[in-house]
């Protein structure tokens, strides 16, 4: 974890300890304080997990980088994230490794520890299908797939639409809701969008704000930066006319994407945004688009254009969701020796 950084993985964590709970275990969560800049820290910081000892524990469910090297005779690991600045991101040329024999050295480090815990854990689960294939090209490894379930699906009700598409969770490059702002300058004039979360820094919310400004957008964009109380996160999908999720690359469906099936609206969604198009499929669940902007504003438009084919896609985003049968105790019951 990075201290004062919340998103779907602190959550997921905190809703697998309190269903643990409910199934009859005594749970502990551990949150291990994690800085990947300057990248050369990050072999001491997985010195420091691999040396905890948890002696007086039956089992230990891991989940990231690098708390999953914790080393424990009965240990499942769900995997949601790897370090992938030293997989495809690096082959990406996105990563923070330093050039030479030194990101060399740590990347080779990495991917090492990696294999041996992973070949040591009693079972090995990934939390997507673009994880399962990651885990498989690098490491030669095959986990099966184990879905995050929603943490409140009683909230996600659904609803008559109420004027705006919605883009929510944390706010930052790799989630790319700037594109979304960038797109509204070419979208149908009668558009408009809600972008709200807490942005990761203060350089995120000022690219939305001043993205806004600069294209004459104020009247059709609204701006929520800040950490939205549950409920109310929850209200936005629910009066959305359709809710966007376009991360790069994600590894899951997104808990956007996945609240907003539940609450039943139709899907905006990008090519390249990996696990998310698990459940966002063009013409079928809503729409999924060029990662740039004129394309996202054509989707855009045509979410806004038709407001009975946009809630036909919603609906049939929700059967799809529901198709998978995820839930909290079935979940339970699989990382449990």
């Amino acid at each position: 974890m990075a201290p004062f950084v919340r998103g779907g993985a602190e959550s997921l964590a905190e809703h697998l300890v309190k269903h643990l709970e409910i199934a009859g275990h005594q749970a502990e969560l551990l949150r291990v304080p994690f800085q990947w800049e300057p990248a050369t820290r990050i072999p001491s910081q997985m010195l420091m997990a691999r040396a905890f000892e948890l002696w007086n524990v039956d089992h230990v469910i891991a989940l990231k980088f690098p708390a999953y090297l914790i080393q424990h005779p009965s240990k499942t690991i769900w995997l949601v994230h790897q370090y992938r600045q030293a997989y495809d991101l690096y082959d990406a040329g996105h990563s923070n490794l330093p050039a030479g024999q030194t990101g060399a050295d740590i990347r080779r480090l990495i991917k090492n520890a990696d294999d041996q815990c992973f070949r040591g854990a009693r079972r090995l689960f990934a939390i997507s299908d673009v994880t399962q294939q990651r885990l498989a090209r690098y490491n030669g490894l095959h986990a099966d797939i184990l879905r995050a379930p929603i943490n409140d699906p009683e909230r996600f009700t659904g609803g008559s639409p109420q004027g705006y598409i919605f883009a929510g969770g944390r706010i930052n490059a790799a989630k790319r809701q700037h594109l979304l702002v960038e797109a509204m300058a070419f979208a149908s004039k009668d558009v408009r969008l809600v972008v709200g979360g807490p942005p990761d820094t203060p350089a995120d919310a000022r690219l939305l704000q001043e993205t806004v400004e600069r294209l004459g957008l104020r009247d059709r964009v609204r701006l929520e930066l800040r950490y939205l109380d549950r409920q109310e996160y929850a209200d936005f999908i629910n009066g959305a006319q359709a809710v966007a999720s376009l991360p790069f690359d994600e590894e899951s469906f997104s808990y956007v994407a996945m609240e907003a099936a539940t609450a039943g609206k139709a899907l905006l969604s990008t090519t390249d945004s990996g696990g998310v198009l698990g459940l966002a499929k063009h013409g079928e669940t809503g729409w999924v688009a060029e990662p740039g902007a004129e394309a996202l504003a054509e989707a855009m438009s045509a979410a806004w254009a038709d407001a009975s084919r946009t809630q036909a896609l919603g609906a049939s985003a929700k059967s799809l969701w529901e198709s998978h049968q995820i839930n909290w105790p079935a979940t339970v019951a699989a990382l449990m020796p």
